[in-house]
């Protein structure tokens, strides 16, 4: 089975190419709904503990949260040392079930590829690109995002530049989404050959 790891900055279009890859018949993993769904499960009284008034009706209030954390490396390694192991139980299961299905490729996808060693756990990296004007302007056209917060986000995540360099592949969804899906059909194409 082989193992596509899918990632890409802020804005980049990420979570559209997963739907391209879904569409396609191949299996999606979500790193970010897996920590949405921790966030009103498991995860919850355990940030709660370590950052107590963040947890509203039993799920994880972001709006709470993002302050404790956000331009602070330091405590954002404590809510990634919570967070962290949970989605990776999440990420076997999935694989499991995976290879049980006889899947012969799935896309893992992991906003942090990189930044958390990620490419360690898969065997394809595919990154998601735009221009940077591109993305600034989907970002800041985001109903719940400022400068401030965009820049804080930026500078969490490896640069666009470094993420390319390192990719196996690049989707560039700043060409429009006709030409990105034609790309994510290139790639099953390619990988389908190499089995």
């Amino acid at each position: 089975m082989i193992k596509i790891g899918l990632t890409g900055s802020i804005g980049m279009g990420k979570s559209t190419t997963a739907n391209m890859f879904a569409a396609a018949g191949v299996p999606v993993h979500d790193a970010d709904a897996t920590v949405h769904a921790l966030y009103a499960g498991r995860a919850a009284p355990l940030i709660e503990a370590a950052f107590p008034g963040t947890v509203v009706d039993g799920r994880v209030d972001r709006k709470r949260l993002s302050p404790h954390v956000l331009g602070k490396p330091e405590v954002m390694k404590r809510l990634e040392a919570i967070v962290h192991p949970l989605v990776r139980k999440e990420e076997e299961a999935f694989l499991t079930a995976a290879r049980l299905a006889r899947r012969r490729i799935v896309v893992m996808d992991i906003p942090l590829l990189f930044e958390t060693a990620g490419e360690n756990r898969v065997d394809i990296a595919v990154v998601v690109t735009a221009d940077a004007d591109i993305q600034k302007q989907r970002v800041l056209a985001r109903a719940d995002m400022t400068k401030d917060r965009f820049q804080a986000i930026l500078e969490r995540q490896m640069p666009d530049g470094e993420k390319r360099r390192r990719a196996h592949f690049l989707i560039d969804t700043g060409l429009g989404m006709e030409l990105a899906r034609r790309q994510v059909r290139a790639i099953l194409r390619a990988l389908a050959a190499c089995q």
